[in-house]
């Protein structure tokens, strides 16, 4: 999720500025079901996870898909677990059953349906492990993605009682650690995905829960500090690391942008480690991003801004329109933020707003972008699109 190093960076050039649902529009797939997941590429294969309907009951098939990079045809589907319609649990509206992204590495690639399992399939659809022993009580659905820390894959099971974040073994799938949350909100649910950063030599896992953002030893589980944020829930951002600072949301009810300096943190330090924080326009569900001296975000009302990253001093707001749950990109010197009614804004970066660009592909998306070289990956309801200018 937010590309290889979690912060919403791609190396791709040649990307298009313009586009609508029939300009610019290399190939549209029909994606079956549900999903929210975003697209993730390796050697010209594209894959994703989707929840559909089995056919004759209201059960469903919780899948991993593969498409060609070239011509968006589907190579293959595999299920991976069945949902009866009895053990379903509801879900939010801006949710699905299959929301977390998946991960690529080495040839393999590793699928999370938050309470309903993790996965690992080989490139070629080759089912290596399962697991769906992990149940914890799901509110609003699962969300949150993992990530791959020296042969354990990590995730968050902030559920609707007893909190954890629970480490597998990414080689066979079995667990390896699981850490209880040390905060007690009144809602203990949250869906973000975790953060590895590198901090006086130290490998530490950065993960936001209801209550407080937590760093943990990314082997053991032990936590290594703490900052609390009161009764914040439901957090769903990303933590980005840049100048030294985390950038992380305190969640619902009201978002609270928290600068926090994790370099010699231990314990709970909250008096001590942070550097300033902000209300206005801090988001509920989009990750941040970092570009050069900048610090950019959008809230979920759609409102952007640029900000200072080390004293917190805006530089701009902007209103962009609609609604949004996508996280944005910088990729070929532009920002690229999106909508959940599928319009996508270009941004040039810098202390000046300058919208390059406005573009609608008019369906409902919450994905955010996959980038690779000369084209946009845009998931939207029901349909995965590649974009790319079409030059003679």
């Amino acid at each position: 999720f937010r590309g290889p190093l979690g912060n919403g960076h791609s190396i791709a050039t040649q990307l298009p500025v313009h586009w609508s649902g029939t300009s610019n529009v290399v190939w549209t797939t029909d994606i079956p079901g549900t999903g929210w997941s975003s697209p993730v590429i390796d050697k010209h294969r594209i894959y994703l996870t989707t929840a559909a309907p089995v056919e004759g009951s209201q059960d469903l098939s919780l899948s991993a898909l593969c498409l060609d990079e070239k011509s968006g045809s589907v190579l293959w589907n595999i299920e991976l677990f069945r949902e009866s319609a009895a053990q379903l649990a509801r879900i939010h509206s801006k949710n699905s059953h299959a929301s977390p992204t998946p991960i690529l590495r080495d040839g393999r690639v590793y699928v999370h349906f938050g309470h309903q399992g993790t996965a690992c399939l080989d490139t070629d659809g080759k089912v290596l492990w399962r697991n769906g022993e992990l149940r914890y009580p799901p509110v609003h659905g699962n969300g949150g993605s993992p990530v791959l820390a020296g042969g354990l894959l990590i995730y968050s099971a902030d559920g609707g009682s007893d909190p954890v974040v629970i480490a597998l073994d990414a080689a066979t799938g079995k667990l390896r650690w699981k850490t209880p949350r040390t905060t007690s909100p009144k809602k203990t649910f949250s869906f973000s995905t975790p953060q590895l950063i590198e901090v006086n030599n130290r490998t530490e896992l950065i993960s936001p829960g209801s209550g407080g953002l937590f760093s943990y030893d990314p082997q053991t589980g032990r936590e290594l500090w703490k900052v609390r944020y009161g009764e914040g829930y439901s957090v769903v951002p990303r933590p980005v690391y840049s100048h030294g600072m985390l950038f992380v949301s305190s969640g619902y009810d009201r978002a609270v942008l928290y600068a926090v300096r994790p370099g010699g943190a231990s314990g709970d330090a909250t008096d001590t480690h942070v550097a300033w924080t902000a209300t206005k326009g801090a988001p509920h569900t989009p990750s941040m991003l970092v570009v050069g001296d900048e610090l950019y975000y959008v809230s979920d009302s759609g409102v952007a801004t640029c900000a200072d990253p080390v004293t917190g001093q805006v530089h701009w707001n902007e209103r962009l329109g609609g609604d949004f749950s996508a996280s944005p990109v910088y990729a070929d010197g532009r920002i690229y933020f999106q909508n959940e009614t599928g319009t996508g804004f270009v941004v040039k970066p810098g202390r000046q707003f300058e919208l390059l660009a406005k573009n609608d592909l008019g369906e409902r998306s919450l994905a955010s972008y996959g980038v690779i070289q000369g084209s946009l990956l845009i998931r939207t309801q029901g349909h995965l699109r590649r974009i790319a200018d079409k030059r003679p």
